[in-house]
């Protein structure tokens, strides 16, 4: 492995007076050094990562960084600037300027170096050192680790113990650090953040989610905690560990420049008692205590299926949005045989109607072709990050080639993470470290998903997907309206979270290949998802008094959001409430599901709302299918509400604060 910094890459008079011009002389200092291979484009890489956030820190410190395919290999570049140069910080310009070059396939080792000189620049030992330097050898060897400032080489190695422990032990926090590119940001954080956790007599133990992957917090120390803080640019990897917590919720640089001020809100959270669920909706915590702990391994692993699998639906739905609709809109303009067209690349009339019709399904029909694979894909890397996309996509081409269909995207995702995860826990020599990721994971992991798939699961799962198809297009009677009232609970119950999310994955896999009984779930699902919103605007509106003014506001929103198919519309209310609405909510969509599946409609649009009513089989049925459920719904909250306190005592004043209804 090459030094990360050389005499070379040292200027210890840099004359840049902006930062991109300072960017571009350290840089061409890594060209010359034969570690950058175009100028240019590495610094539009830099660039585009000053765009997302600037990269200076408190303290007189730029560090201007960007993983790039122009980097040849993991490079730092430093210089030191006597007038300074602003690089975004709330102190001022920076002195100290650190460039970091880390190649796009840069293997756990060389991130390591680098999150390593992240973290020691938290150290004003450190920092001084260089800002007194005069050699540039002399300070790249101190930027190596190969020479140490005074005051390092003189302190003890053991660090203090934590200060202001009472009888029942130091306070405790978990954190999770990360960052867009994960190489600076993420470490830095985590080292101010432990630092000053042991001034304040804290113990911490923190999470870094940077590129090289992360290891999770054992399950029995977060269990263990007093609380939590999540200090990030990029979303948190599986949240719902942290369940039941008090949450500290900031961005990464907040971590660096005020980490005292985030763990004392930490502690006034807990003293609060207040917790903080994670972004998924209601249920996340299923199966935890009031500490968070998992309730044994079991629920543990079905919280981490849930979240693989939400990833790949959420990956999924922007493919299904767009390809669906603009099918829909070429059923619209040119009738459901515009299925039938010729293709546009051969024949096209700007003039003609049905020409646009047919370019629109065409589209649409391609943004389809990729939803079992996006969906496979974006599972294993929920399971396992980049490495899995590959043989995650690769067993969802598979599942299409061998009629599988979205089940075996289902399962060829679950099978690529599983095998990337099992080929990352291998170890193998330091000289395959750098390809692993890029070329050997992906290797194999294809290999052995595409064996499983056309040899193993693929003919299995794809008589089990007909026999699914079948039971669909057999549907009748009873057995429709019974599968009715179950999607309509299923959509209702959590409002746009992981229930609703299963219901709706469900349908619109069935419009990958659309059949009579795929429609028929699908208008089902769509119906159903209407109610809660609705419910909720008829409600305030025939007995506003029930509702504080709040929820009267809200309840006008939800006129529109309903009408829109935004189930979320109804979140607020069920949050207040959740003992009265989400039941009426949930009667009220079976009621739905159960009508909209006797009836017979249909749906070709992976989409509900007014706007889709001209796409509708039975249009007329579905909306007082919709209309009844409503009913349904508006009925049992009122009676609920009303059973609970009079009007009188409901009605909000202006002299009284207005206080949600107690569960």
């Amino acid at each position: 492995m090459s030094e990360l910094i050389t005499a070379e890459l040292v200027d210890l008079d840099l004359s840049a007076e902006t930062k991109s011009a300072a960017a571009r002389s350290l840089a061409e200092r890594m060209v010359a050094a034969g570690r950058v291979s175009d100028l240019d484009g590495f610094l539009a890489d830099v660039a585009a990562r000053e765009a997302q956030m600037p990269t200076g820190l408190d303290g007189g410190i730029g560090i201007p960084h960007c993983r790039s395919e122009h980097v040849t290999e993991p490079s730092l570049a430093f210089g030191r600037s006597a007038r300074g140069i602003d690089f975004g910080a709330a102190d001022g310009p920076a002195d100290l300027v650190f460039l970091i070059a880390a190649p796009a396939g840069a293997d756990e080792d060389h991130l390591s170096i680098l999150s390593g000189l992240a973290r020691r620049l938290m150290d004003p030992e450190f920092t001084d050192a260089l800002r007194a330097e005069r050699d540039p050898a002399a300070a790249a060897a101190l930027i190596r680790g190969e020479r140490q400032a005074t005051d390092e080489r003189d302190a003890g190695h053991d660090a203090p113990e934590p200060a202001g422990a009472g009888a029942e032990g130091p306070f405790r926090i978990v954190a999770v650090t990360s960052c867009p590119t994960g190489i600076a940001h993420t470490y830095m954080a985590a080292e101010s953040l432990e630092a000053a956790a042991l001034a304040d007599g804290v113990v911490i133990s923190v999470e870094t989610q940077g590129s090289a992957g992360f290891e999770r917090l054992d399950p029995a120390v977060i269990a263990a905690a007093d609380a939590v803080i999540w200090a990030h640019d990029v979303e948190v990897r599986e949240k719902a560990r942290f369940g039941g917590k008090p949450v500290v919720d900031v961005g990464v640089k907040a971590g660096i420049n005020r980490p005292a001020e985030l763990i004392a809100e930490a502690r006034r959270k807990a003293a609060r008692g207040e917790t903080s669920g994670t972004s998924d909706a209601v249920g996340d915590a299923a199966g935890a205590d009031d500490t968070g702990a998992s309730h044994g391994a079991s629920s543990h692993v079905g919280v981490r299926l849930r979240t693989y699998l939400m990833s790949g639906v959420g990956y999924m739905v922007p493919f299904v949005a767009a390809g669906g609709l603009l099918i829909a809109l070429s059923f619209a303009i040119g009738g459901y045989e515009i299925a039938n067209a010729a293709s546009v690349a051969d024949h096209f009339v700007w003039g003609e109607a049905d020409s646009w019709a047919a370019l629109l399904n065409q589209i649409g029909t391609a943004a389809f072709g990729f939803l079992v694979p996006v969906l496979a894909g974006y599972i294993a890397y929920g399971m396992a990050d980049r490495p899995a996309l590959v043989p995650g996509f690769v067993g969802g081409a598979i599942a299409l080639t061998v009629n599988a269909g979205f089940l075996g995207g289902l399962v060829a995702g679950l099978l690529a993470g599983a095998v990337v995860m099992a080929i990352q826990r291998m170890k193998v020599h330091r000289t395959l470290r750098g390809i692993m990721p890029v070329l050997v994971i992906p290797l194999l992991a294809s290999v052995a998903v595409g064996f499983l798939m056309f040899i193993v699961v693929g003919k299995p799962i794809a008589s089990l997907q007909q026999a699914l198809t079948d039971w669909l297009n057999g549907l009748s009677g009873s057995n429709a309206v019974i599968l009715g009232v179950v999607l309509g609970l299923m959509m209702c119950f959590d409002m746009g979270g992981p229930l609703n999310k299963v219901a709706y994955a469900f349908a619109v896999g069935g419009l990958a290949d659309p059949t009579p009984g795929s429609l028929k779930v699908m208008a089902a699902v769509m119906a159903a998802g209407m109610v809660p919103p609705l419910a909720m605007a008829l409600a305030t509106t025939v007995r506003s008094r029930l509702f504080t003014r709040a929820e009267q506001e809200n309840g006008r929103a939800a006129w529109v959001l309903g009408a829109s198919f935004i189930s979320e519309g109804a979140i607020p209310f069920a949050a207040a409430d959740p003992l009265r609405v989400i039941p009426s909510v949930m009667a009220g969509g079976a009621v739905t599901g159960a009508l909209s599946m006797a009836f017979g409609c249909t749906l070709r649009a992976p989409h509900g709302g007014v706007f889709v009513v001209p796409l509708i089989g039975q249009p007329f049925l579905y909306l007082l299918a919709i209309a009844a459920g409503t009913a349904v719904a508006t009925a049992l909250v009122v009676t609920l509400k009303g059973l609970r306190r009079s009007p009188e005592e409901a009605a909000p004043t202006a002299d009284r604060p207005e206080v949600p209804v107690a569960a």
